[in-house]
């Protein structure tokens, strides 16, 4: 009788992988590959995505509160009934400058949420930025530099000066610096409605977007508000949150709460986020696909080796193996093929990631964007290609278990 015991499903499951040597380095390669390829599109669309996300999200907040459009009622209500003449439409009204009612109290309130990471008020509107004869029609914000700067990590974007913002002072893009032919430490004038203002240049930066680098001047929160006649008042109140995601759940919680109307990034970036969706979709789509050609694999193997061992098998059998042993030997064997595969192919997934960060470059000459695989992704394919060799081996493994080892032994 043979003993009971682990140590001999592990001596038969190793001794019939050595026996089928060829075979077995073939599927650890395929397991591998197959492997490799997961690891390497998931690292890749996470590093896309994120490279993407932080582009769009570098130079706006994650939720925007603001105030409600204006809207014109009619005088007269709908006709109601056959030969009464009613009013049926009415022009828009033409949109002025509104401010938030109360907004400190607003922005007091909206830093105690939980979520929230940081609050910025804003006063935004329309003006021309004039440097000798040369002058350039931009988006005036008038911010306090600080608190801005923990909404779109300004300091970060500063190319050439320092992020400092006090009275008479301005920051602008890089792009509108060589439109105005202007540098660090030079003057431009601010023109508004019937008010100017000259403000001397503090700091270039580069927002990532080549529009924003060609409009945005950014001046002190007072500074705007006379400009752009608000009597104290903001525009505009951006929020940062931890999580990027939960960005548009805070917005429709806001926006049943506010009487303003609230954007999330999300709504803004609609087109993005179905992207974002479509890339997602697709990894999970082929991650599916080479997980159930792994396992048919590993599978199609174990299945040739039962043929090939069914002598053997029932040789095992007449000594006194149990059902359940045989079944945990192939079952050992097909999580054995899994875990080694997947080792071999998370080292493939980091050799071809070194590579793609290696020689494909920007126009720069630095890398497109930054690719790595976190260790927590690698133990989750690890796994599930674990898992999925086990999964692989049920049926030849049952196959096995149920093989007659009289007949067995005749083969």
């Amino acid at each position: 009788m043979l003993k009971r015991g682990i140590g001999f499903e592990w001596q038969v499951a190793l001794r019939f992988l050595r026996e089928g040597r060829f075979q077995s380095v073939l599927i650890i390669v395929g397991v591998a590959a197959g492997v490799a390829v997961v690891a390497y599109i998931s690292a890749l669309v996470t590093g896309l995505q994120r490279n993407t996300l932080n582009k769009t999200l570098g130079a706006q907040a994650h939720v925007v509160v603001s105030p409600l459009d204006e809207r014109v009622t009619p005088a007269l209500p709908p006709a109601s009934g056959p030969g009464e003449l009613r009013w049926t439409d009415t022009q828009a009204r033409s949109q002025r400058l509104r401010t938030i009612a109360n907004w400190p109290a607003v922005a007091a309130s909206l830093a105690q949420r939980p979520g929230v990471a940081a609050v910025s008020p804003m006063a935004a509107g329309a003006a021309l930025a004039r440097r000798g004869e040369a002058t350039r029609a931009v988006a005036l914000s008038g911010v306090e530099i600080e608190r801005y700067d923990r909404i779109v990590n300004l300091r970060d974007k500063v190319v050439a000066g320092r992020m400092q913002l006090g009275p008479g002072e301005a920051i602008i893009g890089q792009t509108l610096a060589q439109d105005l032919g202007v540098r660090v430490g030079d003057r431009i004038t601010v023109l508004t409605d019937g008010r100017s203002e000259t403000l001397r240049l503090t700091a270039l930066v580069d927002l990532g977007v080549r529009d924003l680098n060609r409009r945005i001047v950014l001046v002190p929160l007072r500074s705007a508000q006379s400009l752009l006649d608000l009597a104290g008042g903001v525009t505009q109140i951006d929020l940062r949150v931890d999580d990027v995601w939960a960005a548009n759940t805070l917005a429709a919680t806001l926006a049943r709460e506010l009487p303003n109307e609230v954007e999330s990034w999300q709504d803004t970036n609609a087109q993005l986020v179905s992207a974002l969706n479509a890339q997602t979709i697709s990894t999970r789509l082929i991650r599916t696909v080479v997980m159930v050609v792994v396992i048919l694999g590993i599978a199609s193997v174990l299945v040739v080796s039962v043929v090939q061992k069914q002598r053997e098998i029932g040789i095992l059998r007449a000594m006194g193996a149990t059902r359940g042993q045989i079944l945990r030997v192939f079952l050992l064997q097909g999580a054995l093929v899994g875990a080694v595969g997947s080792v071999v192919g998370v080292f493939l997934a980091m050799g071809l990631i070194k590579l793609f960060t290696t020689f494909v470059r920007g126009a720069d000459g630095l890398p497109l964007f930054s690719i790595t695989l976190p260790p927590v992704m690698a133990l989750q394919i690890v796994g599930l290609a674990f898992v999925a060799g086990i999964l692989a081996a049920v049926a030849p493994a049952r196959r096995a278990a149920r093989l007659d080892p009289a007949q067995a032994i005749r083969m």
